[in-house]
């Protein structure tokens, strides 16, 4: 089961979650087909987006896109009560570095972000911030603090088997700074990264979220609740319904003379949904 933890640190001056996803990446990877670069960056990226929408009410929306300009192309999540759907255009990406592990890097390249909430208010809100270097935990941490003003520290890792294509343990964490934190526990925060293993090697290691708290705190924290994480869709075929009826009487009845049936296929869990003569048929009736 994959979940998230939640504590204060630094004489509660800071929040904290960790979370290990490793279900949810071998999820997308799978009924994507996602081959490595591709697994990985989207796998980082369903990671903080569990996150994020762990930091939000229950309900509150959070669609997430990172537009970068490498093979990837654009990636998309969708979160909510931490639970997450999302794609890739590309999943067929496999770069790798000159020691032979998983590039990412180059498969995501530069753009933006943007992340749209929708907080039950009259709009939703709408924030961007430049991809900084491909490698999603620096890019959401420079969105946190240019965005949201939040002093943040992101940290987000794919283990990957890159000869079989094995999602192995994935998982992350996220830092930030509430306001009136003392200087001292900033510099200390600072030190303490610096010498952190790398996220991948904790979350290869089979570190749980509390281990990870733990190894970032040196044990100062107070933990204040665990969640399931999902990855989940829901869609279904009476929304694919009514997206069909948005098309309009004539073009349905093209569809109907021309191909007797329609195929919509989900671009969040690759699911297919079949609509056939007499379903359309049906759905003109209603028209």
């Amino acid at each position: 089961m994959d979940y998230l933890q939640k504590a204060y640190c630094m004489n509660q001056s800071m929040r904290i979650y960790a979370a290990i996803t490793t279900d949810m990446v071998k999820h997308a990877k799978d009924i994507f087909n996602m081959w490595p670069s591709s697994a990985d960056a989207f796998g980082r990226l369903l990671t903080i987006s569990s996150i994020m929408s762990a930091t939000y009410k229950s309900g509150e929306t959070l669609n997430i896109f990172v537009k970068g300009d490498g093979p990837i192309g654009k990636m998309t999540v969708e979160a909510r009560d931490c639970k997450v759907r999302g794609y890739v255009v590309n999943p067929g990406v496999f770069l790798q570095n000159n020691d032979g592990t998983v590039n990412i890097t180059k498969a995501v390249g530069f753009g933006e972000i943007e992340v749209i909430k929708d907080l039950h208010m009259r709009d939703t809100f709408s924030s961007t911030s430049e991809i900084v270097s491909g490698d999603i935990a620096n890019d959401f941490s420079y969105y946190f603090a240019k965005s949201e003003q939040i002093p943040s520290a992101v940290g987000l890792g794919v283990s990957i088997n890159p000869e079989n294509n094995e999602i192995l343990a994935a998982g992350g964490f996220l830092i930030q700074v509430m306001p009136g934190c003392k200087d001292e526990y900033i510099t200390k925060l600072e030190n303490k990264l610096k010498n952190l293993k790398p996220t991948t090697e904790m979350i290869k290691e089979g570190y749980t979220p509390i281990d990870i708290i733990n190894e970032i705190t040196d044990g100062d924290y107070e933990l204040l609740e665990t969640k399931e994480l999902k990855y989940e869709c829901n869609c279904s075929k009476e929304r694919f319904k009514k997206g069909l009826k948005s098309l309009g009487k004539v073009e349905l009845e093209a569809i109907l003379k021309e191909d007797k049936k329609a195929e919509i296929t989900c671009n969040f869990c690759n699911k297919k949904y079949v609509f056939n003569e007499e379903d359309l048929k049906e759905i003109i009736f209603e028209l």
